[in-house]
């Protein structure tokens, strides 16, 4: 939201009181308080008829630090977001006349002899960005009252600034204005369903905006120079995460909010759903996964989409008995094929629902302020929402998910919560329906993530969300939501896949094929490829079977080549995933995220490292060409063991490819254990049969290896030194081939022993 009328003039109808001096201070141990009046003070009348901020400091994990803004104290409705406050306790010291609060490396400077009214935010003291005078601002909007507070951080000249959640607008968000508020609005607008505060910079540091209401960012475009953040109401929040590299500030924003849960690593294989709208039963599905061990790909879930339920009667949790006379019995058949079974969901029930007379009798959904249930048509007739906030409610739903995995169900797809209302909207526990509305997926994802826990147990858990919030994140997998077949559709959906992964979350999958609209044999086969590589590989559509038989011949070798490529990489993607959840860096990662002293990393939005060691680079276009960037060093295409041997400046280079390939980079010094007989996912990965090493140079390189429940079991260690090369498979539970990549001569070589050297 824009408050100025250019760089000089308040817009109109706005009046805007800036902090202009530090009047006073109060240092205790864990929070320093800043008194700042809307006035410099001469004499003692000044103080009078003046409004004044409040300023709290305080340091939650170290080498991070919050700062209140309060205009007045009022009290504050939920929710809040859950953070992992540790109240570090703060350094503070007055010299040279200013006020000096430090957490770790990072610390916060205020001046204190009278001067303008500034924070300066300083890294082992380099500022890496401040409030300037005048950028902190108690607003009120003359016509209606309205009151809202206002924060600008400074910005540096080449400073990029990114996340905010899955957008699909612009990878870098300079010149954007951005409304933090969850929107059902599909992936080609600025419009998003996963929002969230928190932005991330190529200059060492993150900010994170403690507000679950709508936050309203101007990313250098009401002020070039800054990034302003905004909220309705009395009091703001924030916070400034240092690094300094990307990596560490996802990290301790992640030690913050929540680390991503691990997902199973059956979650990793292939997913197929009935898609939506098309006619299925049990034949149809049973067709459909005959169809893939016919053609010999390799399938892991088979996800009944929204028609497992009768029309009108979302959600009902009850089978639709004409399509599905034995559903308990159908779930067992397809387990009993080896696949895990996932069942659409959401928490709107229609009118017309067996369970809507019992939520509305018992006070279960969202209300009007006169006590009637808060419905509309929109979605389903008369739906209304359950509301998390009572308790009851919750169990009650839950019970529901319980019966569905009592009859063999191992996950959801937990639909929709981003429409929800925000006027005369009453929750059981009085919650703002303003700080709810984004906040509400949050709740709805907790409570079916808590049964899957209860269930299956720790590991075992997986939903398939579409809305999130912050904290989200540790109720992996997410999706993009509803994307269109086309080509510039697939390049949005990763352009936002990409935000989102930087904005604290591990994990991320989208439709293969796109949802909307029928998908040619071309872009159902270069989606696939990107859909293979991705966290997470779904095919799901709207009005058309996304099985590649209905494609063409070539759809089928396609899809089995890039399902069996990433069920024979599960080794390493698997560890991968295991340090996602350790550090909060995502598995699929922007590569300045990896390559941050390469500026012309900086903008690359249609290509990603796949984990730190793999370059992935989808093709979005019906000639097969590319034209991608590599950073310095020797990598190797995996698929057609094509060679780069890239100088440190990093090159473009401009490429064909069929359907069966695309890069697909392995960096040097890269140990991938493999296993191209996998079926599913979740194997054993020490016995994996190969070990690829990729262009090793001189010295020791090692390789962590987990197990299928994300068990650390060692590592691999490599020495080269000259010409020999020592290999340490200890780890393992049995000697895999051993191929070694150099240049592009690949050597083979049988080891007998788990420590062997070998001549190169």
């Amino acid at each position: 939201m824009k408050f100025t009328n250019g760089y000089w003039l308040d817009k109109e109808g706005f009046e805007v009181n800036n902090p202009k001096q530090v009047y006073s201070y109060d240092i205790h141990d864990d929070n320093v308080q800043v008194f700042a009046p809307y006035k410099k003070i001469n004499e003692r009348g000044d103080t009078l008829n003046l409004g004044m901020t409040t300023i709290d400091v305080t340091s939650p994990i170290k080498n991070v630090i919050g700062v209140k803004l309060t205009h007045f104290d009022q009290l504050q409705k939920g929710p809040s977001f859950g953070l992992n406050d540790q109240h570090v306790s703060l350094e503070t010291s007055t010299e040279d006349n200013k006020l000096k609060i430090q957490s770790g490396d990072l610390s916060a400077v205020f001046p204190v002899d009278g001067s303008d009214f500034k924070i300066e935010f300083k890294a082992n003291g380099k500022v890496i960005t401040k409030s300037e005078p005048n950028a902190e601002g108690e607003i009120t909007e003359t016509a209606t009252k309205k009151h809202y507070m206002r924060e600008q951080l400074s910005i540096g000249i080449d400073e990029l600034v990114y996340g905010l959640g899955e957008r699909f607008t612009s990878f870098v968000k300079n010149g954007q204005s951005v409304d933090i508020t969850q929107k059902d609005g599909g992936t080609g607008s600025e419009q998003a369903y996963k929002n969230i505060p928190f932005y991330i910079t190529n200059k060492g540091y993150g900010v994170f905006v403690n507000q679950p209401e709508t936050v309203s960012f101007e990313v250098a475009s009401e002020n070039t120079s800054r990034v302003q953040f905004s909220i309705e109401g009395e009091s703001l929040e924030y916070f400034v995460i240092y690094g300094p590299t990307p990596k560490k500030i996802l990290e301790n924003y992640t030690s913050l909010t929540g680390k991503p849960a691990l997902p199973p690593a059956w979650s990793f294989g292939l997913w197929l759903s009935t898609s939506f709208t098309t006619d299925y039963s049990e034949e149809t599905v049973m067709k459909f996964i005959d169809g893939m061990k016919e053609r010999n790909i390799p399938l892991d879930v088979f996800h009944f989409d929204c028609f497992w339920m009768k029309g009108f009667e979302w959600t009902s949790f009850e089978w639709d008995k004409d399509s599905f006379p034995d559903p308990k019995g159908l779930i067992s058949r397809i387990h009993d094929k080896g696949l895990k079974v996932c069942v659409w969901l959401n928490s709107y029930i229609s009118q017309k629902s067996r369970l809507f007379k019992i939520g509305k009798e018992k006070g279960y959904f969202i209300k009007h302020s006169d006590g009637n249930v808060w419905q509309w048509d929109l979605w389903q007739a008369g739906q209304g929402i359950v509301d998390f906030t009572n308790p009851e409610a919750t169990e009650w739903y839950k019970d529901y998910l319980r019966e569905l995995m009592d009859m063999g169900v191992d996950a959801f797809k937990t639909d929709f919560g981003e429409r929800i209302p925000v006027e005369d909207a009453v929750y059981f526990d009085g919650s703002d329906p303003k700080r709810m509305h984004n906040y509400y997926t949050y709740l709805y994802n907790k409570a079916v993530f808590d049964v899957l826990l209860e269930k299956k147990g720790e590991g075992e858990a997986a939903v398939f969300a579409r809305s999130a919030t912050v904290g989200s994140q540790k109720f992996p997998v997410h999706w993009g939501g509803d994307n269109l077949s086309r080509y510039t559709s697939m390049a949005d959906s990763l352009r936002g896949g990409l935000s989102f992964l930087l904005s604290g979350f591990g994990f991320w999958s989208h439709d293969i094929g796109g949802f909307e609209d029928n998908a040619s044999a071309d872009i159902y086969k270069r989606w696939t490829q990107f859909g293979l590589l991705s966290s997470h590989s779904r095919y799901h559509g709207n009005i058309e079977y996304r099985v590649p038989w209905n494609y063409d011949e070539e759809a089928v070798d396609v899809t089995r080549k890039f399902v069996k490529n990433k069920l024979t990489l599960m080794p390493y993607l698997y560890d991968e995933a295991v340090r996602t959840h350790e550090t909060g860096v995502p598995l699929m990662r922007p590569m300045f995220l990896e390559f941050g002293e390469d500026q012309n990393s900086y903008h690359l939005d249609t290509q990603y490292m796949l984990g730190s060691n793999l370059l992935v680079a989808p093709i979005f276009n019906e000639e097969g060409t590319i034209k991608y960037y590599i950073s310095g060093g020797k990598w190797t295409n995996i698929l057609t063991n094509k060679v780069y041997d890239i100088n440190n400046n990093g090159e473009w280079i401009t490429e064909k490819y069929d359907y069966l390939n695309l890069p697909l980079l392995a960096r040097e010094n890269s140990i991938l254990l493999t296993n191209p007989d996998a079926e599913h996912a979740d194997y054993d990965y020490a016995a994996a049969p190969e070990l690829h090493l990729y262009q090793m140079t001189e010295g020791t390189h090692s390789q962590r290896v987990v197990d299928n429940k994300g068990n650390v079991l060692g590592e691999i260690t490599v020495d080269v030194n000259g010409g020999n090369l020592t290999v340490d498979t200890t780890v393992l539970s049995a000697q895999p081939k051993l191929f070694v990549h150099v240049g592009t001569e690949v050597k083979e070589f049988d080891l007998k022993d788990s420590k062997e050297t070998v001549s190169l």
